[in-house]
């Protein structure tokens, strides 16, 4: 049997099982003229977020006692179209994390406050999956919600994406590392004077390199073994590339004042070399 904790608002409450557990049941109606202690029957078409952890649940609950119900709706939309399009689960977490931003993002809106989203481009370009999730979000707030967002809300979108997809242990930050790729994208082409097909396979495979390279770089999980033997084999035969990648070592260093080993330089040469003698 249910039990209502708390009413959130009209369409939101917080029940309680007699286990103890917790869980936020969404229903239009559910909550309209009902009180804390009274039972409640969960319908079939009720939507039930049962896997929050408890500092999200009461978060969560929180901000729903604020804003109106559909901002929750919304979202759950949005996570079901990205699981379904990447075909994975993503962290519950979202579940706070999206609504809150989509319901600020409004106001903002409404109060005509522009953000800027300073790493815009390097989402939209190296998060493309994530990136039109973000488009197709805007058009289900724009259906839903009846408030036409400026596209830079996509990449807004596509940052949050783009976390819930990792293990929530890991701390990791879409947009800084967008913003690393970026910085060595640029450098890259630069020193090697190439200007890559950003529709090549060769240039989405540098991508996805420096993609699990930031994620290594950022939660200090980098390669560093001991046999220098790739950097020596680099060195010898593709000069130009390790100095490349040995530039880029040197940004990492003076920008995130972090090392990388010889080992991570010498791949990343790798990369950048099959990037460069592709183009």
């Amino acid at each position: 049997m249910l039990r209502i904790k708390k009413v959130l608002n009209s369409s939101v409450v917080l029940v309680s099982e007699e286990e103890g557990d917790e869980f936020i049941v969404l229903e239009k109606g559910i909550g309209y003229g009902r009180k804390p202690g009274e039972t409640v029957e969960v319908k079939e078409e009720s939507r039930i977020f049962v896997q929050l952890s408890q500092t999200d649940r009461n978060q969560l609950a929180e901000l729903l006692s604020s804003i109106p119900s559909g901002y929750l709706e919304v979202t759950q939309a949005i996570v079901a179209y990205a699981e379904q399009t990447l075909n994975t689960s993503l962290n519950e977490h979202i579940y706070l994390a999206l609504t809150d931003h989509l319901h600020f993002a409004v106001e903002r809106f409404e109060q005509n406050m522009i953000i800027t989203n300073r790493v815009f481009w390097e989402l939209k370009s190296f998060y493309p999956k994530e990136y039109r999730i973000g488009l197709k979000a805007l058009e289900i707030v724009r259906n839903e919600l009846g408030i036409r967002l400026p596209e830079e809300e996509a990449a807004n979108i596509a940052f949050h994406i783009v976390n819930a997809q990792k293990e929530e242990e890991v701390q990791y930050d879409a947009m800084r590392a967008a913003r690393l790729i970026g910085q060595v994208v640029t450098l890259v082409t630069y020193l090697m004077k190439c200007q890559p097909d950003k529709e090549s396979l060769h240039y989405s495979r540098f991508i996805s390199h420096m993609q699990y390279f930031a994620e290594r770089f950022f939660t200090d999980r980098m390669l560093d073994s001991a046999d220098d033997f790739l950097y020596a084999q680099m060195e010898q035969g593709y000069p130009k590339a390790v100095a490349c990648a040995e530039k880029v070592r040197t940004l990492l260093l003076k920008e995130y004042h972090k090392a990388i080993s010889n080992e991570e330089t010498a791949y990343l040469a790798v990369h950048i070399q099959r990037l460069a003698s592709r183009n």
